[in-house]
């Protein structure tokens, strides 16, 4: 018997995406900056989802706190894809996913929100793997944000 609800993420998918992340992992700090920074370039309002972005005066990229936050996003955000096929569903460490839905929740977070993240998250994929880029591992890293994306709002749901 096949479960309905299995997440269809193939064997050439998770491949895709363990490569990648291996070549990612090693300047993983830099890249997640990167992913933030390219979120409040498409979406400045964004920032003010973050209690420790309003009323900071420094740039972004000095903050204190945006890269700490940025690279267990980024992190986390990659070792779920990783992961997805094994788990057979979104594992997340670092946090469970009812304290991550609870907090995006009360954050104000909206589905728009996700689609500019995930657009964040592949453009920095790329610029990350230029190489081996291909719409097949983008296609991947897509599958696999679209998991998380919807573990977190389904948890939002349950804080609503």
């Amino acid at each position: 018997m096949s479960n309905p609800d299995a997440i269809c993420f193939t064997q050439e998918q998770e491949d895709l995406v363990v490569k990648s992340w291996e070549v990612m992992k090693k300047n993983s700090a830099d890249l997640a900056l990167k992913f933030f920074l390219k979120i409040f370039e498409i979406a400045p309002s964004a920032q003010n989802l973050f209690s420790f972005l309003r009323d900071s005066k420094v740039p972004l990229e000095q903050n204190p706190k945006l890269k700490p936050h940025a690279v267990n996003v980024f992190v986390m955000t990659c070792e779920s894809a990783v992961q997805l096929r094994k788990a057979g569903k979104v594992t997340v460490r670092e946090s469970n996913l009812k304290r991550l839905g609870s907090v995006h929740f009360k954050s104000g977070v909206v589905d728009e929100h996700f689609e500019v993240v995930k657009f964040a998250l592949l453009e920095t994929i790329k610029e990350a793997v230029a190489q081996t880029w291909s719409p097949e591992m983008k296609n991947a890293w897509g599958v696999a944000y679209d998991q998380l994306a919807a573990a977190i709002k389904a948890e939002m749901k349950a804080s609503s």
